[in-house]
């Protein structure tokens, strides 16, 4: 029986009030971290859903999918601004893309068999792999000047549309440190990489509303699958509209510190997933 179904428009005033509450959250912190991706929204609607009483077996992938549908119209704005600068790397792109869409497929289809426990395994574990990077890694680490061949660097698109496709991230941050290892300008790196939010939220966003299809009884209203529509219409804006006040932090800081803080908030994180894992 749908949790909701008793009190449909309490939960609906619930959720639409936590939602805006989220996006504020999420649209500050991504001001201010310079990022507009799963790695803050994810989380944030983890908490919600569970909050609001989301079955502990469907929540995460609630929470990917809708954090995926989300990303779609920022990345792909992000994308074009970044073009029109020529701040993207023709060639990369081109080698990540028949890859990327492939691996964001297969992404979806292993998260519509794992266990919502297993998914926040493997973000917390991206959560602080990515942390590790930022509170200990340098800018002048590089693995070589040029590109791998194009086929290896299509796997490692591969590669990082599925773990993004897990976990309802755009894959910019992954991309963004594979193309600085190998010597892409920084600018270039970022702008190349903004491409995968829409190569990868797009298929994987449309993969988790069709997986999401069998448990509509186990999910809030105005649910599409894994896709919450209510999170999308109200979280996106709000966010954008909250991004501002991060910004004008963020220029109060230095980068390093900025890299600080960022590193420890996925710290905090992954150790939230892992006190949920463990109790």
């Amino acid at each position: 029986m749908d949790v909701f179904s008793a009190l449909p428009l309490r939960e609906l005033v619930e959720l639409g009030l936590g939602l805006v509450a989220a996006g504020l959250v999420t649209g500050v912190l991504a001001g201010l971290f310079g990022v507009g991706g799963g790695a803050v929204i994810v989380p944030v609607l983890a908490e919600l859903f569970d909050h609001i009483g989301v079955r502990n077996d469907v929540e995460m992938q609630l929470a990917v999918g809708t954090s995926l549908a989300i990303i779609i119209p920022t990345s792909i704005r992000s994308f074009l601004s970044h073009r029109a600068r020529g701040s993207v790397d023709e060639a990369a792109l081109r080698a990540w893309i028949a890859p990327v869409i492939a691996g964001a497929l297969l992404g979806v289809g292993i998260a519509a068999y794992v266990t919502s426990d297993a998914l926040k395994v493997v973000f917390a574990a991206f959560a602080a792999g990515m942390s590790a990077n930022l509170l200990f890694g340098r800018e002048s680490w590089r693995i070589a000047s040029e590109l791998p061949s194009r086929v290896v660097t299509g796997l490692w698109g591969f590669v990082f549309a599925v773990l993004s496709a897990l976990i309802g991230i755009g894959g910019g941050t992954l991309g963004t440190l594979f193309l600085s290892l190998y010597g892409r300008p920084i600018h270039k790196a970022i702008g190349t990489s903004s491409a995968l939010g829409t190569l990868i939220a797009a298929p994987a966003a449309l993969g988790y509303a069709v997986a999401g299809v069998p448990h509509l009884a186990d999910l809030p209203p105005l649910s599409l699958g894994y896709v919450s529509l209510i999170g999308v219409a109200v979280l996106a804006p709000v966010s954008v509209l909250a991004a501002p006040l991060g910004v004008r932090i963020a220029h109060g800081l230095t980068k390093r510190q900025l890299a600080v803080a960022f590193g420890l908030f996925l710290a905090l994180t992954s150790l939230r997933f892992a006190y949920d894992l463990a109790t």
